[in-house]
């Protein structure tokens, strides 16, 4: 038999580690809910990114009762993507039916703009994906209480949705340091009508495309 002092010391040891858990100098980190974002690697990328912009857009006008002809204005100083991406998003609204126009005048101006970000932290390769959680969720409403031949089971099947998680994220080239921001607007009267933002992966040795260059001034020194 544990002396009733003992106990009580226990306990109460017990309560400060509880205590001292409960308290932090500094807010704790933690992740983020699970999600996926797409990785922009072609140009036939650029072209569903557009095709999700003006279906959006459309629906986004369409409820709020606005009509009128489009105008799809070019960025000051556009980059390759810029240009690719002004190209595609007309072709996409003039295949919904929509009128575009080659000018402004009198017409809703539908404007982008892209921002590249660079993290210089390290990105991990893997984050637990679809099959994993669904697997687990399985083996969590079901596993339990069977015989214990199941334990074996559930940790080699847990062992290939993890695997086929990696494979999936492997096929995309896993995260990279460097992401796209695409915000489109349309706006009138001095308010917005329609704002829709997105962010993408993008390779590393891509972000060329998506800034622009300034052209080189070359200087003719006289003889």
């Amino acid at each position: 038999m544990i002396p009733k002092t003992l106990k009580l010391l226990a306990l109460g040891a017990g309560a400060a580690v509880l205590a001292g858990c409960a308290s932090s100098p500094i807010p704790v980190s933690a992740n983020f809910p699970l999600t996926v974002e797409p990785k922009v690697r072609s140009a036939g990328h650029w072209g569903q990114v557009s095709n999700d912009v003006a279906k959006q857009t459309l629906e986004s006008l369409s409820k709020l009762g606005v009509s009128g002809n489009l105008y799809v204005a070019l960025p000051a100083n556009p980059t390759a993507f810029d240009r690719a991406f002004n190209n595609f998003l007309i072709t996409d609204l003039v295949k919904a039916g929509r009128v575009v126009q080659q000018s402004p005048d009198q017409a809703l101006e539908v404007s982008y703009e892209t921002q590249v970000v660079r993290h210089n932290s390290p990105r991990p390769n893997f984050l637990p994906g679809r099959f994993t959680m669904i697997t687990a969720g399985l083996y969590a409403a079901y596993g339990l209480g069977l015989n214990p031949n199941v334990g074996d089971k559930m940790a080699g099947g847990l062992a290939a949705a993890v695997g086929a998680d990696y494979i999936a994220s492997e096929s995309s080239g896993g995260p990279t340091a460097t992401e796209l921001i695409l915000t489109t607007t349309i706006a009138s009267g001095g308010r917005y009508l329609v704002r829709k933002t997105d962010v993408y992966y993008v390779e590393e040795a891509d972000t060329t495309l998506l800034q622009y260059r300034y052209p080189q001034v070359i200087k003719v020194v006289g003889q």
